[in-house]
């Protein structure tokens, strides 16, 4: 007997006994039928059964929950079944499950419009009617009369577009309904995965639907502001109406519908502001939703929209809860490569500086000044008149210009968000080999005047001939090599180029002193390491580091991970930050725990990392060497940021005893990542630049220093150090931006300015004053 056989009879017969091997199973031995049918037999099992059969029934929908079960025609029967019983027995059942099995179904469907009606018929008793359009779908089964009931009664009371959405799902046939119930929502805060509104963006009654719907609650809205419907605070839109919203929005902006843009104009301050004097909002309620879709599928659009009414909205705690929300609209809107590039040019011509051309320029009368807002890496106001700068804003210009003045500032901050924001969508779409037509990224990239600055420092490769990629440095190529509009344009990335090339690209940055917008030349490269062959599908490389477990959960958030707060609660002690890459097809794990407390200070271990697979809509565990080399090293990367950032080894003051004292001393001098490694590199190249050159030297893991009062060894990693002769320790936390102000750096690294402005310092010892520090340095003297 087979392992789905033995686990099958122990789920329908409880007094079969288990051995140790099923108590445990190892579910990756089953195929996907034989799966929906454990599935089946889970669901219909006594939830008070024995301990035994109960860890099967969890290892089965752990399983499930990580792959798509396929069911035989009698294993869909039995899931009507087993709704039909849960129905009656506990007044509830997950409609859902029945019509996935129907989706999932490995021969033509059976007949379960017997069951489907009992359904309905036990739903509609109810008084308050949870899954809508699931039901919707079940009463399809059941037949015209069945169905005409539930409309009749999901349609009582709801207001126009709830029941225009609850029309267009009946309307249509059942084999397009069942796709449209995997966006009902439970409740607000839960989205259905992006598969379910990819599902319902294909159907076009929906999407009509979509729109007309968005539209009535914009025409409401300018109702309301005209004074044809009586305001009243957060009344503006039923809890209904506010969902079916939602879900048209999610499906308007996951197609990048050319008509919204002009509806945000209309809906955005529509919701956001009273018709009164009021600080209170006509929706409230509808202004979090939109906010919630743009989590989900952000365009810059709406994410412009969205800040622009921030700036209006007169409720004092909105403005605060839309920031905490946006942060994860703009790592959301990074990850989509597909709109996020899309920039305005809001006015800006290119500049010309010095005889080339630079980046944007806005120009702006004030009376007798002018305002320029010009573009380089960053946006910046200044004020001139008659051709000439001004040191500050002119005081007739604040007294009698204050409109233009925010009106400014407020473009600047614009601007500057949009500008990370595209840094974001470039770095990101390394994951799903982003390319993009060699015409549109000459204009919309290379060529506008906001992006210009930051794509041209960056390093590109152009397909001059089918499978022929030839790399270019644009801010030092003065001609871009001939090839049609159609030809492919795409970020380059060191994991595609032999190490000569890698070396020549970081010689050539260095000299010409080229700050790069984002580590690109020196991007760090992990590759798959032996051990990791060994554990196949799971990485320990970073596992076994104590961090400054807030610190990395700020990280997790604004970076957007997905990870639930560790805590002292059932359930918190362990979790898994997520993040989805490569288009969503693949999903990277980071295992961490809570280790500590130390001082007020939570303190948490890491653990494996993990990689996943979309397949038919389901993630399944895939083995480190099926994983596509950069989605692989771009993930790793991520983890060695959040480990390096928040581990107490690069803690200079971390002085406790214990466990954690015996990590710090082992982890703060330990071989380099490949993160310290490239900071090594950097190093090479601009120590024989530094007036400090002839007292330092590179030594394996250490800076070397040489100064006057003693011998100083930084390590690359933690940038913490030791002092000859005896390796005793230094505890030095240098101001910030002496020396590191100064040196040219190619890309941005704190860590690396660190260690530079340590070199700096300690180079110079007798200079020192800081009292701390000289007890160290005598003492270990």
């Amino acid at each position: 007997m087979n392992l789905a056989a033995r686990l099958l009879r122990a789920l329908t017969d409880p007094d079969v006994a288990l051995d140790d091997a099923d108590r445990h199973p190892d579910l990756s031995k089953v195929s996907d039928e034989e799966l929906g049918s454990l599935f089946v037999a889970a669901h219909r099992s006594d939830a008070s059964a024995g301990t035994a059969v109960s860890t099967v029934r969890f290892s089965i929908l752990e399983a499930v929950r990580e792959r798509q079960p396929r069911y035989t025609p009698d294993a869909c029967r039995s899931m009507f079944d087993a709704l039909v019983e849960g129905c009656r027995e506990h007044g509830w059942a997950d409609l859902t499950l029945g019509l996935g099995a129907l989706d999932h179904c490995t021969a033509p469907a059976p007949d379960v419009s017997e069951q489907a009606r009992t359904l309905v018929g036990l739903w509609l008793e109810k008084e308050r009617l949870r899954q809508p359009y699931a039901l919707l779908a079940v009463a399809g089964l059941a037949g015209g009369g069945t169905l005409r009931a539930a409309v009749e009664r999901l349609s009582r009371d709801v207001g126009p577009i709830v029941a225009d959405e609850i029309a267009v799902i009946a309307g249509l046939p059942p084999a397009e309904q069942a796709p449209l119930s995997d966006i009902d929502r439970g409740h607000l805060y839960a989205s259905p995965v992006a598969q379910a509104w990819r599902r319902s963006a294909g159907n076009p009654a929906y999407v009509a639907f979509a729109r007309r719907a968005l539209e009535a609650a914009a025409d409401r809205t300018d109702a309301i502001k005209a004074g044809e419907v009586p305001y009243r605070a957060d009344k503006a839109f039923t809890d209904r109406e506010v969902t079916a919203l939602g879900r048209a929005l999610r499906v308007a902006l996951l197609r990048d519908e050319p008509w919204l843009p002009d509806l945000f104009d209309r809906l955005l301050p529509g919701i956001c502001l009273a018709p009164t004097a009021a600080r209170t909002l006509p929706s409230q309620a509808l202004l979090y939703e939109v906010v919630r879709a743009a989590q989900d599928f952000p365009t810059p659009e709406l994410v412009t929209a969205i800040r622009t009414v921030r700036r209006t909205v007169r409720h004092a705690g909105v403005p605060k809860q839309l920031d905490k929300m946006l942060k994860k609209v703009d790592a959301a809107l990074a990850e989509r490569t597909d709109v996020a590039l899309r920039l305005p040019r809001l006015g800006f011509e290119t500049a010309s500086l010095g005889g080339t051309t630079a980046g944007g320029v806005l120009r702006r009368q004030a009376g007798d000044y002018e305002a320029v807002v010009t573009v380089t890496e960053t946006a910046t106001l200044t004020w001139e008149k008659d051709g000439r700068p001004l040191r500050s804003l002119p005081a007739p210009v604040r007294r009698d210009h204050t409109a233009l003045v925010r009106e400014l500032r407020d473009l600047v901050k614009r601007v500057n968000a949009q500008l990370a924001t595209l840094l974001r969508s470039l770095e990101g779409g390394y994951t799903v080999d982003a390319a993009h037509r060699y015409g549109w990224w000459r204009t919309e990239l290379a060529g506008h005047p906001l992006a210009r600055t930051l794509v041209r420092r960056l390093i590109w490769e152009i397909e001059v001939a089918p499978g022929e990629w030839r790399a270019v440095l644009p801010e030092t190529d003065e001609h871009l090599p001939d090839a049609p509009d159609e030809a492919l344009v795409r970020l380059w990335h060191p994991l595609r180029s032999a190490p000569d090339a890698v070396r020549a690209w970081r010689d050539l940055l260095t000299e010409r002193r080229i700050r790069q917008p984002f580590k690109q030349a020196f991007r760090e490269i992990y590759r798959l390491t032996p051990a990791e062959e060994r554990t196949r599908v799971y990485s320990n490389r970073f596992a076994a580091h104590i961090v400054h477990y807030r610190t990395m959960f700020a990280l997790f958030r604004s970076r957007g991970r997905k990870s639930d707060l560790l805590g002292p609660w059932d359930g918190g002690e362990f979790d898994q930050a997520e993040r989805i890459l490569a288009a969503g097809e693949w999903r990277v794990r980071f295992f961490h725990s809570l280790a500590d407390w130390a001082g007020g200070d939570e303190l948490a271990s890491t653990d494996q990392v993990r990689f996943d697979r979309r397949v038919e809509g389901a993630w399944q565990e895939t083995p480190l060497a099926d994983v596509p080399p950069l989605v692989f090293s771009e993930a790793m990367r991520d983890v060695d940021l959040f480990v390096g950032v928040t581990s107490i080894a690069a803690d200079p003051d971390w002085t406790d005893g214990g466990p954690e004292r015996t990590y710090w001393e082992r982890a703060s001098f330990a071989e380099l990542t490949e993160s310290a490694e490239a900071r090594r590199d950097v190093l090479e190249r601009i120590l024989p630049r530094l007036k400090i050159a002839g007292r330092c030297t590179l030594d394996g893991r250490f800076l070397v220093v040489r100064g006057d009062l003693g011998t100083y060894k930084i390590h690359l990693g933690s940038a913490n150090i030791l002092m000859a002769p005896d390796d005793s320790y230094l505890c030095i936390v240098p101001a910030r931006g002496r020396g590191e102000g100064k040196v040219f750096l190619p890309f941005e690294d704190e860590r690396l300015s660190l260690i530079l402005s340590k070199a700096f310092l300690l180079a110079a010892d007798t200079d020192i004053t800081d009292e701390t520090i000289l007890m160290q340095i005598k003492r270990g003297a």
